[in-house]
């Protein structure tokens, strides 16, 4: 008896239209914890950026370590440990995410949250050109216009905005890199944000005693209320972590790049219309810009979706 081929063929489809799906909702419940970021940061205000960061990596340890225990996965992190080559790639992984991390609460603390909305919706475009030049993902003279309105608007805010948006394309480059690293390391989502915090938790530590011996530390000088505040940051920093990393290796990077349009959109809001920053000329023509390189991106991406099925 000879197995009808559909059959099969039917059955794989399925099987990705599902992961695609779980990817997508993880996409979802990842940029959206992004992008009300802006107003964590700005409840912790009084800690300098360098011990938030340091909270940031310590908590995480704790609240991902619990998760592995609790789903038996101990054994997982050995064998990645062993693997001296993909602890090479975790530990570049880790310095661009937390290289990311804390310029962005700089940039909260110091009142350029604008400039943080604009670097992460450069980030799609920045996708699509690492997915070009190092995954060999081809692109459409629609897509490459987009690629070109996004430079254009960051060229414009840089040289005639008289405002270098250094912060903005830092952080692009930055979590981009990071994304595309993690895309390609054969390390699973919780498991390798584990790995990439216990990297740095020696070091955030001590800087924390280091504080607390000098008296500086905010940690267990202000209220309950506050302390508990600060210790959410691990669970602020790795549930959106676990679930981005999950989208990457359920999704086409350029694919992904689109629900990154989620964190800056509410980042932007919470920026001009919460936060009170000043939306210059420069950037009313930068973000025209870097907005309609997304629309365009976006109508091309779902044109030749359409066309490919």
């Amino acid at each position: 008896m000879t197995r009808d081929p559909q059959v099969g063929k039917g059955s794989q489809t399925t099987s990705l239209n599902r992961e695609a799906l779980i990817g997508s909702l993880c996409a979802i419940a990842a940029f959206g914890v992004w992008g009300v970021l802006p107003a964590y940061f700005k409840a912790t205000a009084i800690v300098q950026p360098w011990e938030i960061m340091s909270h940031r990596i310590v908590w995480s340890v704790v609240v991902v370590g619990s998760v592995i225990i609790v789903l038996g996965r101990v054994k997982d992190i050995a064998v990645v440990l062993m693997n001296a080559q993909s602890m090479k790639w975790l530990l570049l992984s880790a310095t661009l995410l937390y290289g990311n991390f804390i310029l962005f609460i700089w940039a909260v603390a110091n009142g350029h949250i604008l400039q943080g909305s604009l670097g992460y919706y450069m980030n799609p475009i920045v996708n699509v050109v690492l997915g070009v030049v190092f995954l060999r993902e081809r692109l459409s003279p629609g897509q490459w216009a987009a690629v070109a309105l996004a430079v254009s608007g960051v060229t414009y805010m840089a040289v005639l905005g008289g405002n270098p948006p250094w912060i903005a394309v830092s952080l692009a480059l930055l979590f981009g890199f990071y994304g595309y690293v993690r895309k390609t390391v054969p390390v699973g989502a919780a498991v390798g944000f584990f790995i990439e915090s216990l990297l740095f938790a020696p070091l955030a530590l001590g800087y924390l005693i280091f504080l607390n011996h000098q008296g500086v530390g905010i940690y267990g000088t202000t209220t309950l209320a506050f302390d508990l505040l600060i210790m959410a940051s691990g669970v602020i920093t790795a549930a959106p972590l676990i679930f981005f990393t999950m989208a990457a290796k359920r999704l086409r990077y350029a694919t992904l790049g689109f629900f990154q349009y989620m964190a800056p959109t509410m980042q932007f809001i919470l920026a001009v219309a919460v936060y009170g920053e000043v939306f210059t000329d420069a950037h009313k023509v930068t973000f025209a810009l870097i907005w309609c390189a997304l629309a365009v991106y976006s109508f091309e991406t779902l044109r030749l979706g359409r066309k490919r099925s």
